[in-house]
This record gives structure tokens, C-alpha cells and sequence, in this order.
């Protein structure tokens, strides 16, 4: 029977990359399956942090938009030119108390993605026993970011861990992207019964493109035959940590060695880390690539580096791993033993992990798996067919669907849990020689 959805998240499509592509995939997902969703979201401006530029100026505080047959109500709020402290929790309270107020039919099901976390208190407003039940999908922790971000002080974080403790614990179901999450969502006292364990998606296409027309946009890219191509695809923010990439290129200046640091998007700190790569040669910028070229870029490019900030260990599952598995190309990961990532690399067999903020480190792996093409081959199959096994978005579509209808007929009145898909036979076998190793 079809169900009444609100879909309530700070950040949906045409927003390119972070939490946007999995919060827009959901809710088409749902009204692919015939259910009524409307999408209370805020103004495209992630990850530039700066509102994209058709809805600047807006005299209205609401738009209301389609995407299909989803009906969406944007609201406004404002954008902070600094997105790690008090300007985001503004930002983010500013969206749930208009997101609150949004008049629409009494749903039968809301779901919160989060962060940003307040919108989880807007969802829960609307929860009612027997009548609405309320789904949470946490992409990052939030008091984890905070204390490994070092967004705000000792102080306020504790404040965020309690408020978020809070939240979760009162939604009927909650989504763990990541096994990691569902411990931590435990250790935050989450009834056990009520979170269901459902990854990302890749939400690239493979890419077909010959090794001709690789090499082509190789070219016009500036990138040449006889260096190793290092690339950073996504968003450079804080908890990125790119110092560390733009330090192993200062040093593979000062040895010669042949390889090129690229860091392709935007993000809020890509101004100061520009200005902190003034005059390094082998380190390179590229504005963000539109869809299809961007997918390209990747696959030409020789190592795909994943880079997170010395401390950041258990708040998210950097999104970019989905795309960079599926590219086929190998991974270096310069990120701590426990983190999310680490074990992604560990399970899927598509790469290689050094330890974060040690720039040298992550030069020499570059170069130790840049330098081996076949070696890099095999790994970056491996990491593709972990892609193809692990991350269909066909089976974390069953899965939504399938936790969405337990949320609906539990209605408030329980716990849920919807268990996903059982994983193939060589994704559960590497998942227990990664857990064995570790």
C-alpha cells in the first residue's frame, strides 16, 4: 500500500556530492515504488558553501520544486563562510525550525538524515505512536565529528554528544551506514532492535572509456605519461586534512620524485590550502568536473587518494570510497587503523592505508603503488568487484524499502528492524579476514 513520506535533510540534488546523493537516491527510491514523498530540504550550497547562484536573492522564504513525482519545499537559510563551528549549528538551527513549520498532510512515515542533527528534532515533532513512526540516517556521528573535528569546545561537544544521544534514542529506526555505526550507535545507547545496518550505494557508473581516450583527457588535463598521478576527488574540508597532501608534494619537489599531487573540487578550505601550496610544483588544482568527465578523470588518473585529518576515526564513512572503488583504480588511504575507512580498504581489498599526517608516508605509498601497474591493476579490480558486491544500489534500494515498510507498520508503537540483504559469500569471507587481521 502506498505510504505517505516526508523526507527531511538539509542537503539534496543538485548538490553533487557528500550526503546529497544518498538523502535524493532514498527518496527516489520510494517514489520509484509508489509512495507519495515530499522533501523538506534547504538551498543547494554544499560543498562550495556558498548558495548556488539560482537561488540567490529570493524574496520568498519557501520554494516549492519537483523532482518527478517528489513534490519539494526548500526553505531558506543561511550559509556560513566558515561551516566547522558556531556558523553551522546557526545554519542548521535556522533549517529545522523552518523545516518544522512546514504544513504538509499528516505522513505515515519521516525520515531525518542527518547530520544536520536538529532536524532530527523537527522529524521527532511529527512522530506519533499508532500514527507516524520517524527513520533517522545519520551520515556522520555528530558528537564524534565535533570532538574529532575540534569544532567547538569541551564544553559544547558534550552538550551535542547528550543532545544527539537524546534524539537517536527516541526515532523508531535508525539506519547504521557502516558496521562501525551500529556499534557506535549502540555504545550511544540506541536500542539494538531498532537499527539496521544499510551501506552507501555507489552512485557512479563505471567507467567505459578505452585507455585511448583516458590518456587523451590525461592530456588535456596537463597530467603527463611519466609521472605518477595522485588524485584527490571531492570535497576539501577540515576534517579532509589535505595539509598532509600538499606536504607529501612539497617534499616529492625537494627529492624529484615523479609525481603529481591532484586535488580536484572545492570545499571551504581549498582557498587557504592553495595559498599554502603557492609556488609547489608537482601539486595541482582542478575546479569540480561535470558528471561523466569527473567519472573519467578518475579512472585516468594512476592512485586515488583518500585523506583524512590525524584524530578523525569513527564519525563518518567518507562517501568518495564508493566512487573511487568503483573507478577500478587502486587506493592509498591516509587515514587512523580504527576508522570506517580503514576497514573499507581492509574488506575490499582495493588499496592500501598509511597512517594519518605523515606526509613521507603517503608519498612513499603513492609512489610504491603508482610505480607497479599491475599490481595497481589488480587492486583497483578488487576494489571494483567489493563496488559490485557490496555497494549495489539495488540492494540498498530492497533494503529502504524494506525498513521503511517496518517503520510504517510499527507506526511508533516499537522497535524496528528491518534486517538488509545478506551479503555475498566473498564480501562476508573478506569481511572476516579483515576482522581476523585487525
Amino acid at each position: 500500500m502506498p505510504l505517505r513520506i516526508m523526507v527531511m535533510g538539509l542537503n539534496y540534488a543538485p548538490e553533487p556530492t557528500g550526503i546529497a546523493p544518498y538523502t535524493t537516491g532514498t527518496a527516489r527510491f520510494l517514489a520509484d515504488a509508489g509512495h507519495d514523498v515530499h522533501v523538506v530540504t534547504g538551498l543547494p550550497h554544499y560543498p562550495r558553501w556558498e548558495i548556488t547562484p539560482a537561488y540567490r536573492g529570493l524574496r520568498r522564504s519557501v520554494v516549492c520544486e519537483r523532482d518527478g513525482d517528489i513534490r519539494i519545499t526548500r526553505v531558506a537559510h543561511p550559509v556560513p563562510t566558515d561551516p566547522t563551528g558556531v556558523g553551522r549549528v546557526t545554519m542548521e538551527a535556522a533549517f529545522a525550525l523552518r523545516a518544522a513549520r512546514v504544513r504538509v498532510p499528516r505522513p505515515d512515515v519521516v525520515l531525518a538524515a542527518s547530520p544536520a542533527l536538529l532536524t532530527v528534532a523537527a522529524a521527532l515533532r511529527r512522530r506519533s505512536p499508532g500514527r507516524t513512526a520517524v527513520g533517522v540516517i545519520p551520515q556522520d556521528l555528530y558528537g564524534h565529528a565535533i570532538v574529532e573535528a575540534q569544532a567547538l569546545g569541551g564544553r559544547a561537544a558534550g552538550a551535542a554528544a547528550r543532545l544527539e544521544r537524546a534524539l537517536l534514542r527516541r526515532a523508531d529506526g535508525v539506519v547504521a551506514i557502516h558496521s562501525s555505526f551500529h556499534r557506535s550507535l549502540v555504545d550511544l545507547g540506541v536500542d539494538e532492535r531498532r537499527i539496521t545496518t544499510i551501506r552507501n550505494w555507489a552512485h557512479v557508473e563505471p567507467v567505459t572509456a578505452g585507455a585511448d581516450e583516458l590518456l587523451r583527457l590525461r592530456r588535456e588535463l596537463g597530467w603527463r605519461d611519466d609521472e605518477v598521478v595522485a588524485l584527490h576527488a571531492g570535497n576539501m574540508g577540515a576534517k579532509q586534512g589535505l595539509e598532509n597532501v600538499v606536504q607529501a608534494a612539497r617534499i616529492a619537489d625537494a627529492t624529484g620524485a615523479a609525481v603529481r599531487f591532484v586535488l580536484l573540487g572545492t570545499g571551504n578550505q581549498r582557498a587557504r590550502l592553495e595559498r599554502l601550496g603557492v609556488g609547489v610544483e608537482r601539486l595541482q588544482f582542478l575546479d569540480p568536473l561535470p558528471s561523466g568527465r569527473f567519472e573519467r578523470a578518475m579512472a585516468a588518473a594512476d592512485v586515488l587518494v583518500l585523506n583524512e585529518k590525524p584524530g578523525v576515526e569513527e564519525m563518518c564513512v567518507p562517501s568518495k570510497l564508493t566512487s573511487y572503488f568503483t573507478a577500478g583504480r587502486p587506493v592509498v588511504a591516509a587515514t587512523g587503523r580504527r576508522s570506517p575507512a580503514a576497514s573499507e580498504i581492509a574488506v575490499s581489498g582495493g588499496g592500501v592505508r598509511v597512517g594519518p599526517g605523515v606526509p613521507e608516508d603517503l608519498l612513499r605509498a603513492v609512489l610504491r603503488v603508482g610505480l607497479d601497474p599491475t599490481g595497481a591493476a589488480a587492486t583497483g579490480r578488487c576494489g571494483q568487484s567489493f563496488a559490485r558486491e557490496a555497494l549495489s544500489e539495488t540492494t540498498a534500494r530492497a533494503a529502504y524499502l524494506a525498513w521503511v515498510d517496518g517503520l510504517a507498520r510499527r507506526r511508533g508503537t516499537g522497535p524496528v528492524n528491518i534486517p538488509a540483504p545478506r551479503e555475498a559469500p566473498e564480501t562476508a569471507r573478506r569481511a572476516a579476514v579483515a576482522e581476523e587481521a585487525s
